[in-house]
């Protein structure tokens, strides 16, 4: 964005065409160059305009995103080692060449061609080199003038701040989406009597890292353990929270313990987590052969049970239980008897509470539609339709928190 403002400034008011290079080094976040005057630089072309034309109508020839090698003794490198814009009467034979190669029967490659003068103008960031400006004038219009570059060169020193607060807006959305995206599972997971799907819709516009996570588990005994959690709040320290939880419910799931002192454990140790108190889970427990489902819950929303026949309710657990990290006392399961084909919902509190409505209404809405998706698709063969319809419903009351559901069909022996 930062670079189409530029180039729409210089073109075609004050030059033909305009574009705006920065150093493939600096996007990467790679060390610098030993040596001040190295013996090639590579830059991407962030932005072009030629007169009033739009970028696009250039797309095929001079792409915006091609990274291009400039030797030490074009125009391009030489500004950026002296630190120091560069007039010439023409465009540079690199150049040249490189624009005649891309579209020799080209027209308007050839009015770049045929430029008159030709401005390169260094960008600096604290004196570290990020790229460049590059202007054309033809024949039409006067050639460049040491009052041309100190104008462009104002103009670069407030696109370089605007260049850099986009470059660290885009790291920290890289490292928000890789962290969330390292911790959701990639794919569903199918276990003997247990087919599963989740959804996620993360909040806004989905570079914040919140705090749910989800995950299914074999046990011990042929069991399967399946967790939805939440820890407050949204950014790193959540983030930190949630990896730390998600790993601790991971190493306790492979310890022979039940429902309720997995829970007891987890509590214990989310006491010791910064940021992880006061973060809610449910935990269920599947056990095909016995035919029975344990719940126990930390301050969670209750789960969603949804019979064969229907209709879906929330399930009545014996106790909501208190929030992780608070110490405040043992854990209590609720055990339901399951005989048929069932279909078990968890969720996270942004899927049913909103400034709109209160969660109790949230939940009651969940559950409807969760049943006119099930008589839309008879049998819910498609779970992963049915996470999707169940996160586009509770999107109609946009909030600020992630939606997360984990749905499971569950099928006794």
């Amino acid at each position: 964005m930062t670079g189409s403002h530029v180039v729409h400034a210089l073109s075609p008011a004050f030059c033909d065409a305009a574009s705006v290079y920065l150093l493939e080094r600096w996007l990467l976040e790679e060390n610098a160059y030993a040596g001040s005057d190295p013996p090639q630089v590579e830059a991407r072309r962030l932005a072009l305009r030629v007169g009033a034309e739009a970028a696009e109508d250039w797309e095929p020839l001079l792409p915006v995103d091609q990274v291009i090698v400039f030797p030490r003794e074009t125009p391009y490198a030489r500004a950026l080692a002296d630190k120091r814009s560069q007039l010439l009467d023409a465009v540079d034979p690199h150049t040249s060449e490189r624009l005649s190669a891309s579209g020799p029967d080209d027209e308007g490659i050839r009015s770049l061609l045929d430029s008159t003068s030709f401005l390169v103008v260094p960008l600096h960031l604290r004196d570290v080199a990020v790229g460049f400006i590059a202007c054309t004038r033809g024949p039409d219009q006067p050639p460049f003038e040491r009052g041309d570059a100190v104008a462009v060169e104002r103009l670069a020193a407030r696109a370089c701040v605007a260049l850099d607060n986009a470059r660290r807006y885009e790291r920290e959305r890289r490292t928000a989406l890789a962290i969330r995206n390292s911790l959701l599972p990639t794919a569903d997971h199918d276990f003997p009597g247990c087919r599963i799907a989740h959804g996620y819709l993360p909040a806004g516009d989905g570079n914040i890292i919140g705090g749910d996570w989800f995950d299914a588990l074999p046990r011990p005994g042929g069991r399967v353990g399946l967790i939805v959690g939440d820890a407050m709040g949204h950014g790193p320290e959540s983030a930190v929270a949630m990896i730390q939880l998600s790993t601790a419910v991971r190493t306790l799931a492979g310890l022979d313990l039940s429902p309720a002192e997995l829970m007891d454990r987890l509590d214990a140790l989310a006491a010791a987590i910064p940021g992880a108190s006061f973060a809610t889970c449910m935990y269920a427990e599947w056990d095909r052969r016995q035919r029975t489902c344990t719940l126990v819950g930390a301050g969670h929303p209750p789960p969603l049970l949804r019979p064969g026949d229907g209709p879906a309710a929330p399930v009545v657990l014996a106790n909501a239980g208190l929030p992780l990290g608070l110490g405040a006392g043992r854990y209590e399961t609720t055990v339901l008897t399951v005989t048929e084909p069932t279909l078990l919902v968890l969720y996270s509190d942004g899927l049913v509470e909103s400034r709109q409505c209160d969660i109790e209404e949230g939940i009651t809405r969940l559950a409807h539609a969760l049943d006119t998706a099930v008589t839309r698709a008879p049998g819910g063969d498609d779970l992963r339709s049915l996470c999707e319809e169940l996160l586009d419903d509770a999107a109609a009351a946009p909030g600020a928190d992630d939606r997360t559901v984990l749905l499971a069909e569950l099928t006794p022996s």
